[in-house]
């Protein structure tokens, strides 16, 4: 009697399980979209009133292109809209309150070799009128930061810049530069910025969420702006704009990259794609994984179709929209492929 009832709870725990497996499985289900109208790399994504906002794109010798798109999920269709107002790349996203603020990034040079000049511009957009307005430029020029927006404030961390005392103007793999940890916050209400503690694991090409007002940011690269002098890390930090205070360190990411795209929804961290680059290898990453800070733990989910880095991406209802991007990591002359693969990984069902 004994060996049955063992039997039959095993029996019940496999059933239960493999209802869980079939669960999950359906809700990571990926979804193929309409395919971005201007496949570039080096775009960034955000969603904003049920609608996702894709800006940058980068072209042949390091010339950005300014592009600003917006997908409606009703009708699975992308429409063109006014162009970014400075054309830049490696710009930093966040949104509140229907407007979607765009801050730092890199121009190139009106004159003499292509290079990454860092701004310190800061933008307004709004969806609504489809309209750009200049607001208070940041304190530190820098490219490649990462922008989350906690209680109506604007906390721009990271990035690359210029080394202190350098004559250069614009970074150059070839030339010294200085990757950092800045923080600065940009109160809206007021319109004024202030100077925060400073990130510990001074990076760029980071990922970025927000889950109950604390900050995380999620690998990235260090030691250099451009792939090939940098080393990717896996360094997952927190940081409470409450305290400005940065935490310990969080369970690290379970595969270290830079420049992918990522996502929130429902307490979770979502990251997908990205690159690495070594004296051995030049690769895109299909990966995808989802960091939990409740449990401190991350979940690996299905790959995406196509590898890429330099994609923009975002939740939009239940949905994580990956879109175009570079199929191959970048740096050296051929390798630049762009897709306008389009993916959407369901998270839930039915958002439930």
């Amino acid at each position: 009697m004994h060996l049955k009832t063992n039997w039959l709870r095993q029996l019940l725990a496999v059933l239960v399980l493999g209802l869980f497996c079939s669960g999950f499985a359906q809700a990571q289900k990926w979804v193929k979209l309409a395919p971005f109208p201007d496949a570039s790399e080096e775009l960034y994504g955000i969603s904003s009133g049920g609608k996702l906002y894709v800006f940058g794109g980068l072209g042949h010798d390091w010339t950005p292109k300014g592009l600003a798109f917006e997908y409606d999920p009703a009708t699975d269709k992308w429409t063109k809209k006014k162009n970014m107002p400075l054309v830049s790349h490696h710009v930093a996203l966040a949104e509140f309150n229907g407007k979607i603020y765009m801050v730092g990034g890199f121009i190139k040079p009106a004159t003499g070799p292509s290079a990454w000049q860092p701004v310190d511009n800061l933008w307004e957009y709004d969806p609504a009128n489809d309209s750009w307005k200049a607001l208070a430029a940041m304190p530190t020029k820098r490219g490649s930061p990462n922008a989350a927006i906690v209680n109506g404030k604007l906390y721009v961390i990271g990035g690359a810049g210029l080394s202190p005392g350098a004559k250069e103007t614009a970074l150059h793999p070839a030339r010294p530069q200085r990757v950092l940890g800045t923080n600065e916050v940009y109160d809206i209400a007021t319109a004024k910025w202030e100077t925060k503690s400073p990130m510990p694991t001074t990076r760029n090409h980071a990922a970025i969420g927000v889950v109950n007002n604390k900050i995380y940011v999620i690998g990235g690269r260090v030691g250099n702006a451009f792939i090939t002098r940098a080393s990717n890390t896996d360094v997952v930090e927190e940081y409470d704009p409450a305290t400005d205070q940065w935490g310990d360190l969080k369970s690290p990411m379970p595969t270290a990259r830079s420049a992918s795209a990522w996502g929130t929804y429902k307490g979770k961290i979502y990251v997908a794609g990205g690159e690495l680059r070594t004296d051995r290898m030049s690769a895109a990453f299909r990966a995808v994984e989802a960091y939990e800070p409740a449990t401190n733990r991350w979940t690996i989910l299905p790959s995406m179709a196509v590898q890429r880095h330099g994609l923009a991406g975002d939740i939009l209802g239940n949905r994580f929209h990956t879109v175009s991007g570079n199929v191959q990591s970048g740096g050296s002359e051929g390798m630049v492929i762009a897709t306008d693969a389009h993916d959407a990984l369901e998270l839930d069902p039915a958002g439930k």
